[in-house]
């Protein structure tokens, strides 16, 4: 079981606070450091502010050496998927080639509202996000020295050059998610390297995995092609005062947590994490909500991940 960090920026974080996050996920052996994409706090001020996606990778691109670096997710709203193709391609360039691309429709709609960013029907943002994903790989996939054109309602693409290539090949993971019940498994079933499912539950995640297991069959393609991962919010302590502290200091209660979340001291989340293996999920995304608490990072470490590795 892959063991990642998923951290949300927009409530309040800095590039130092990120940065000091991913050493440290590095330093412990995770396998990965992921950040959301967002530009408007949720019950939170969110100070100093959001900070953009791709330009935090970019960073820690060249500030880390071997950890994964992703979204999750990317809103296909906020960027054109030419430019974002683009971006990507230099980000992993910049890793050498340690980048994951997660995708999604948008939903936030107040964070529109509040940079300026055209917010469409939930319709048109599937129709949207599935045409980004066929021009971001299309635009990859392209052989060298080729061009390429794609006929979109909302992206049409002519003769373009299709460049920079990524360095992975055929390009980064694409990760694909959430729970829509026809569209997103065809999608994932199509476009995805891997399915996540966000704080759902084991019964939804049998579920919705199956979706996805039945889409792949669908079109002929072999459904443990993709990697099924989830994201749930990290608590973990060494006591019952410990964990109480943690979630206070996230804003959440610990009866809760332990119901929704991966909560409690280490031996509760390995019980935990193996009935989520037995669902079906292989890798696991903790949501870190308290940034300035690098000593639970270590714990989960050195406690919970070799149990379940």
């Amino acid at each position: 079981m892959d063991l990642r960090i998923f951290t949300e920026p927009q409530q309040g974080a800095t590039y130092d606070d990120l940065l000091a996050v991913a050493k440290s996920a590095e330093l412990f052996g995770y396998d990965a450091f992921f950040r959301s994409d967002h530009y408007l706090a949720m019950n939170a001020g969110g100070l100093p502010g959001p900070t953009d996606a791709w330009i935090t990778l970019a960073g820690l691109a060249r500030d880390t050496t071997t950890i994964r670096l992703g979204t999750l997710v990317t809103s296909a709203t906020f960027r054109y998927p030419g430019p974002l193709a683009i971006s990507v391609a230099q980000v992993d360039a910049m890793s050498r080639g340690r980048i994951e691309l997660g995708l999604g429709a948008g939903w936030f709609e107040e964070e529109h509202r509040a940079y300026g960013i055209p917010f469409p029907a939930l319709g048109e943002r599937f129709d949207r996000l599935e045409e980004s994903l066929a021009v971001i790989t299309g635009l990859w996939e392209t052989p060298a020295g080729q061009t390429f054109t794609h006929e979109g309602a909302h992206f049409p693409v002519v003769d373009s050059p299709a460049l920079p290539k990524p360095v992975q090949s055929p390009h980064p993971p694409i990760v694909i998610g959430g729970m829509g019940k026809k569209r997103t498994p065809a999608m994932a079933a199509r476009y995805a390297d891997e399915f996540n499912l966000p704080f759902a539950s084991l019964e939804d995640t049998v579920r919705q995995f199956g979706r996805v297991r039945e889409a792949c069959l669908s079109t002929n393609r072999d459904p443990d092609s993709l990697v099924y991962s989830s994201a749930l919010v990290l608590c973990c302590g060494r006591t019952e005062e410990e964990v109480a502290r943690r979630a206070t200091r996230i804003g959440r209660e610990v009866d809760e947590l332990r119901e929704n979340g991966l909560a409690g001291t280490p031996a509760e989340l390995v019980d935990k994490i193996g009935r989520y293996r037995e669902a079906g999920t292989q890798r696991i995304y903790l949501q870190t909500l308290d940034l300035a608490d690098l000593d639970q990072l270590e714990l989960v470490a050195a406690e919970v991940m070799p149990q379940v590795g």
